[in-house]
């Protein structure tokens, strides 16, 4: 059920849940995350391939946009360590991340550099601002990039896709997975109130 360190499922998904458990936030992330990780992907794909397609990818739809480049190492490192990290919900995460690696490579294909990132800028700027918003009006609570700026940038993409399955479908990676993340979260946010409230009367 999860190995140590960073790819300890419990741990990484209760580390960030602990910066997001305004249902509110927690909305606001599920709309804005995959966009920015589609925006990130879309700013890598208008960079050179790094090498000449594969021959088996002639045969695939819309192989034109399966480029080998930046954008690709990218998508390959969040695919790889999402099936790692949990190998059902992960494989449906790298899926959505090869689909953001042909759509952007796409967009990167038919938009002009010149225009692309104005509109890839512009996306990101309301994107994030609205996690901000997020996280200052709702969740009362600086977001997790600003503790741990790997894991929340890892974490992210996948926490909001679980966030979903658990929602609609009631998936768990396993029995008991979200009793235990709860707890952990619990744990995580009394010791940050702890932390906050000693600070407060040491003023």
């Amino acid at each position: 059920m999860g190995s140590s360190g960073l790819l300890d499922l419990e741990k990484q998904f209760a580390f960030y849940g602990a910066y997001h458990s305004n249902k509110v936030n927690i909305l606001i992330h599920v709309c804005f995350v995959w966009p920015i990780v589609f925006g990130i992907v879309s700013l890598l794909a208008y960079t050179n391939p790094l090498a000449p397609q594969l021959p088996v990818m002639a045969a695939l739809p819309f192989h034109e946009y399966m480029v080998l480049n930046y954008s690709f190492i990218f998508t390959a490192v969040y695919a790889w360590f999402y099936i790692i990290l949990e190998p059902k919900s992960g494989s449906l995460a790298a899926f959505l991340m090869i689909l953001c690696w042909i759509g952007a490579n796409a967009v990167a294909q038919h938009i002009p550099y010149a225009s692309g990132w104005r509109i890839i800028a512009v996306s990101q700027v309301v994107c994030w601002s609205a996690q901000f918003i997020g996280h200052g009006v709702f969740e009362g609570r600086a977001p997790a990039l600003l503790d741990n700026l790997v894991q929340a940038f890892l974490m992210a993409p996948y926490f909001v896709l679980l966030e979903v399955l658990h929602t609609i479908f009631h998936y768990e990676p396993y029995p008991g997975f979200t009793k235990n993340v709860q707890n952990k979260v619990g744990a995580s946010i009394a010791e940050y109130r702890s932390k906050k409230a000693k600070a407060k009367r040491m003023e």
